[in-house]
């Protein structure tokens, strides 16, 4: 049986681009984040929090690959 989640998921979110899918994570993030600044406004963070944030967006992809693409792309730009 699937709950609510895995249906939300299935039917609106999984339709999406990559890019609406990182937008709407980066919202929920955003509201996630200015709910918990209302709650403990002066907790010191940590950057370590972020570990592992956003880690499936990377999932099969070749991080060297990754970065000589980008770096191809450096050399080709005007």
């Amino acid at each position: 049986m699937q709950t609510n989640i895995e249906i939300i998921y299935q039917q609106h979110i999984k339709p999406l681009t990559h890019d609406e899918q990182l937008k709407l994570l980066s919202k929920i993030a955003e509201e996630l984040a200015n709910d918990k600044e209302e709650t403990e406004p002066n907790k010191k963070r940590s950057l370590l929090e972020l570990e592992g944030l956003g880690a499936e967006i990377w999932e099969g992809v070749d991080a060297q690959e990754y970065v000589n693409e980008l770096r191809n792309e450096w050399e080709h730009r005007p």
